[in-house]
């Protein structure tokens, strides 16, 4: 994994380093001391995986991670402070680690990380109306996607719910969301991604997909509307 380090504190760039170098697989290529020179440097040099402060002089990591857009590094923040860790999650973040570091947490976070890149490095040929592998308990097994309903977040897992039956596989949301077909799934929730063609009714708040109740997060609502094309 090629890293890169983005934080204005010169004793937490180098406690990153010392971590990451007791990691057989991690190779820091660069360290930067704010957002912006990190964003210049990845338009022209792409990493796998950000150790990425939250507060810094400009922008902050969260723009950062904004800006980067869909096709981001994986991302790990590292903050002093623990009131960012929900907006943290709400960008599909791999891991949030409250400062100072320690050596269980800091590998806690990497498991997570190489995870998600090895999810992401394997070839998926997908098309909308076929199916998806996925691994559930010790078992590969074959899911039409036209049967899923919606998947659902639980910590280190995503249940993949039909109308028969859930399968939980490990995996964030996010990575589900990015081998499902964008033109029939839709996130309405941090946890939560819904079959739109499954969706029964809007009623305030929430949206019932095959008889369950699912809350809808402001932030998402707009983009529901708007695909749902209500007259």
């Amino acid at each position: 994994m090629n890293a890169l380090i983005i934080d204005d504190n010169k004793i937490a760039r180098t406690t990153i380093r010392q971590l990451a170098g007791k990691v057989g697989d991690i190779e820091i290529v660069a360290e930067c001391t704010d957002a912006m020179k990190a964003y210049e440097l990845l338009q022209l040099k792409p990493v796998d995986l950000l150790f990425l402060d939250i507060e810094m002089p400009g922008m902050s990591g969260l723009e950062l991670t904004q800006n980067l857009g869909d096709k981001r590094p994986v991302i790990i923040f590292i903050t002093a402070k623990r009131e960012y860790a929900a907006d943290a999650f709400d960008l599909n973040v791999a891991d949030c680690i409250i400062k100072p570091l320690s050596t269980t947490r800091f590998m806690q976070a990497i498991e997570k990380a190489r995870e998600i890149l090895e999810c992401n490095r394997e070839e998926i040929n997908l098309k909308a109306d076929e199916f998806i592998f996925i691994r559930d308990s010790n078992v590969v097994r074959r899911l039409k996607v036209d049967g899923i309903l919606y998947a659902e977040a639980m910590g280190d897992y995503v249940k993949l719910h039909t109308p028969q039956r859930f399968y939980a596989v490990h995996a964030t949301l996010k990575t589900v969301e990015d081998r499902l077909p964008s033109s029939r799934f839709l996130r309405i929730h941090r946890s939560y991604l819904v079959a739109i063609d499954k969706i029964d009714t809007l009623d305030g708040g929430a949206l019932i997909v095959g008889g369950k109740p699912l809350p809808v997060a402001d932030a998402f609502r707009a983009a529901l509307n708007k695909r749902l094309n209500i007259l």
